[in-house]
C-alpha cells in the first residue's frame, strides 16, 4: 500500500460514525460514582458502584478470596480487597457487599434530606430486609430512624436492631450542622426478631415508643479488659448478642481503647466460624492505626485512618495497634452467635 492509499484509507476511517450501546442503569451508576469518588485518598477504591434510581444508594460489589492468593498480594491489591477508605458520605447510603458470609457494611449520613432504603438490584428482593437483617450504631449526631412508620430517636452511640421482614425504612438527622452517622451490618435471616432501639445506658422512654421498644445495654455486656502495662486496656460494649439483643446470626459491639493504650484484640485469634468487620474511629488526623491480617504465618497489615473499616475473612488473624489510642465497632457474622468461640494464637507462633 502507497502512502497515498494509506492516508485516504485513515480520513475514511476518521469519517465514520462508531456507534455504541446506549448505557444500561448499572453503566450509568459506576460512571456516576466514578465521578463522585474521585476525591477518595484511595482511587484504587473505583471499582463497581451501582446506583439505585433514587441516586441515593450505592452498593460496591466485592467476591471471596482465598488466603493462598492473599499472600501474594501487593499492599495495593491488599487494599482493594479488603479496606473501605470511605465509609460516610454525606447525603448518601454507601454499602459494600461482600461475598464473604453475605455480609453488607456501610453507612447512612443524612445531612439535608431523608434517606431511603432500598434493595437495589444486587438483592433481587422486593426490599431490603425481605430476607436480612441489620444492626445499626450511630457515631455521629443525633438523628432518625423510622422503621414501617415508628421514629426511634438515636442519639450518639446508641444502635438499633431491625429484623427480618421490616419493609419502609429511613434515616435522618435531628441538626443538619451536627449530622448523624449511622454505620450499618446487615446478614442473611431466616426468621424474624423484635425490631428494638439500643441504649448503652438506660434513658427516658420517647414520645410514641414503648418499653417494649428499648434494650438498655446490661452491665455483664460492659467489659473492662487488659491493662496499661500490656498496652491493651480497653472496653467492650456488646450491642447485639444472644441474650441482650435477638438475632439470627449478627453480632455488632464497641469497643474503646484508653488512653496510652493502642493494642486491641492481642494476643491475636482467629475464628473459623465467624467472619468479621471492623470500623475504626476517632483516629485524630496525624494518627494511623494498623490492622494485621492474614493466616497466622503469614501476616499482613493495612494502615487505617479514621472512619475507614476492614472486611476480615474467617481464616485470618484479627489485631490491631494505633499511634495512640481508638475506637473500633466490630461486626461478626457465620455459623454460630457463640462470642468466645475463638482460636488464640501464641504470639510466639505468629509470623
Amino acid at each position: 500500500m502507497c502512502i497515498l492509499e494509506f492516508f485516504l484509507l485513515y480520513r475514511r476511517l476518521l469519517s465514520c460514525k462508531v456507534k455504541t450501546a446506549p448505557q444500561t442503569w448499572g453503566q450509568r451508576g459506576r460512571n456516576h460514582a466514578f465521578a463522585r469518588f474521585a476525591d477518595c485518598r484511595d482511587r484504587e477504591r473505583q471499582r463497581v458502584y451501582r446506583y439505585n434510581e433514587r441516586e441515593e444508594i450505592i452498593m460496591e460489589l466485592r467476591t471471596a478470596v482465598s488466603p493462598k492468593d492473599v499472600k501474594h498480594y501487593t499492599t495495593e491489591r491488599l487494599r482493594e480487597e479488603f479496606l473501605i477508605p470511605q465509609v460516610f458520605h454525606e447525603d448518601d447510603i454507601y454499602l459494600v457487599y461482600s461475598h464473604i458470609d453475605r455480609i453488607i457494611t456501610g453507612s447512612a449520613m443524612p445531612v439535608e434530606k431523608e434517606l431511603v432504603l432500598t434493595a437495589g438490584d444486587e438483592l433481587r428482593a422486593a426490599y431490603f430486609l425481605q430476607r436480612r437483617e441489620m444492626g445499626v450504631i450511630n457515631i455521629g449526631g443525633p438523628g432518625i430512624i423510622c422503621v414501617d412508620g415508628k421514629e426511634y430517636p438515636v442519639a450518639s452511640r446508641n444502635g438499633m436492631y431491625i429484623g427480618m421482614g421490616k419493609k419502609d425504612i429511613t434515616f435522618k438527622s435531628t441538626d443538619s450542622k451536627n449530622p448523624a452517622k449511622f454505620y450499618l451490618n446487615s446478614a442473611p435471616a431466616h426468621a424474624t426478631y423484635p425490631t428494638v432501639l439500643i441504649c448503652r445506658e438506660a434513658a427516658p422512654i420517647p414520645a410514641g415508643l414503648e418499653e417494649s421498644d428499648i434494650v438498655n445495654i446490661l452491665d455483664c455486656n460492659k467489659v473492662e479488659l487488659g491493662s496499661l502495662e500490656e498496652s491493651n486496656h480497653r472496653t467492650i460494649c456488646k450491642y447485639i448478642l444472644p441474650g441482650q439483643v435477638e438475632s439470627c446470626q449478627l453480632e455488632m459491639g464497641m469497643t474503646s481503647l484508653e488512653p496510652g493504650s493502642v493494642w486491641n484484640t492481642m494476643p491475636c485469634h482467629t475464628h473459623d466460624r465467624r467472619m468479621e468487620v471492623y470500623l475504626y474511629f476517632e483516629v485524630p488526623e496525624d494518627a494511623v492505626v494498623f490492622h494485621y491480617m492474614g493466616e497466622p504465618t503469614e501476616t499482613r497489615h493495612l494502615v487505617i485512618r479514621n472512619e475507614q473499616a476492614v472486611i476480615s475473612p474467617s481464616w485470618s488473624i484479627h489485631a490491631g495497634s494505633g499511634s495512640r489510642n481508638y475506637t473500633f465497632i466490630w461486626g461478626m457474622v457465620g455459623e454460630n452467635q457463640d462470642f468466645d468461640d475463638m482460636d488464640g494464637i501464641d504470639n510466639r507462633d505468629l509470623l
